[in-house]
């Protein structure tokens, strides 16, 4: 059974997609693996290219910001693995009756944050499609070139490594159900929480975390769908390891844990695009904090990379096994914003 909303599961994904991946190619390092960010494929001369593929929902809060969530969220894909996005396609989907100016908004601020991050649009498709509620990413693919040494996939924690975290968990779900239930969050926790909780819309983006913390990290991944104890699980399982993570030791921010509070659902294991969890040795996580802070980007140690067992330490002490999410509850808080 196909969930609901979100991607694939592990076992779906294990048992219809992995087998069924084409023709086999030696060139191709890094292939499709869950939890696994992008690809990466071996050039002539020693390059390597990476290449990552998003689509992004046109929920209506994102509608202001939609070139922007284009963009950040599929440069972060190649971003985590080390490697600087270069080249961008796009397939922009429009519903019947879109005015020309909500195109021309969308396209140019895909345009402006490109620039800003150095990304040339080398190609796409652009078109008008019956069945689309509202405008869609059906698919971004963003590509990097760079050197061999430079990759950071979730697949290469090691045992020893320190586990960091920036920003916080459930960075997109507080950021998106703030707009999305904003009248009701401001009469139960004031206007300053909710305007700071907005403001995680903007902190999307792993782009700026990635280039960062890159040189100094082994393992780099998005804590997008289950959250940030799914992120952390998916970089064990990649890599084969064990974890153990210190609830003590994870700092929700209070706008983050307002907005879940309001919701009642876990900010662990919330969406939680903007967040990047890193493995890096003991001795270059202090300089991998240091640098993020210097740049005003929060991050903090939580744990460290064991060899065999994944355990989540909770505040009372007590050991629960790290597992995969399988339902994250921002889409059912998402939906019940919606009403109808």
């Amino acid at each position: 059974m196909l969930p609901e909303i979100g991607k694939v599961d592990k076992a779906t994904f294990d048992r219809v997609i992995f087998p069924n991946l084409g023709k086999s190619d030696r060139s191709v390092l890094i292939g499709p693996k869950h939890g696994v960010d992008a690809a990466v494929i071996e050039l002539p001369g020693g390059d390597v290219m990476v290449v990552a593929e998003d689509p992004t929902f046109g929920m209506p809060v994102l509608m202001p910001h939609f070139g922007w969530s284009i963009v950040h969220i599929c440069a972060s894909d190649v971003a985590v693995l080390g490697v600087r996005p270069r080249y961008m396609t796009i397939c922009l989907m429009l519903p019947p009756g879109t005015e020309e100016s909500v195109l021309e908004h969308i396209w140019l601020e895909v345009h402006q944050e490109c620039k800003k991050l150095g990304i040339a649009v080398i190609g796409g498709h652009t078109g008008v499609y019956p069945g689309i509620g509202y405008p869609l990413n059906g698919g971004c693919t963003m590509f990097g070139i760079g050197k061999k040494e430079q990759l950071t996939p979730a697949s290469n924690a090691r045992v020893g490594d320190k586990v960091i975290m920036t920003k916080g968990p459930a960075v997109e779900a507080a950021g998106i159900l703030a707009f999305q239930a904003e009248k009701a969050l401001v009469e139960k926790f004031g206007r300053d929480i909710v305007e700071k909780a907005k403001a995680l819309f903007m902190a999307m983006s792993v782009v700026p975390d990635a280039l960062i913390a890159g040189p100094n990290a082994h393992a780099m991944h998005d804590a997008t769908e289950g959250g940030l104890l799914n992120g952390i699980y998916e970089i064990v399982e990649a890599s084969g390891a064990g974890v153990t993570i210190y609830e003590d030791k994870i700092v929700t921010p209070e706008e983050i844990a307002a907005v879940c509070q309001h919701f009642n659902i876990d900010p662990l294991i919330s969406i939680g695009e903007g967040t990047l969890v890193i493995t890096a040795t003991p001795q270059n996580t202090p300089k991998i904090i240091n640098d993020l802070k210097k740049k005003n980007i929060a991050a903090w140690e939580i744990g460290e990379v064991t060899a065999k067992d994944r355990v989540f330490v909770r505040r009372n002490g007590k050991k629960e096994a790290l597992k995969p999410v399988k339902v994250d509850p921002f889409w059912a808080a998402y939906f019940s914003t919606l009403g109808g």
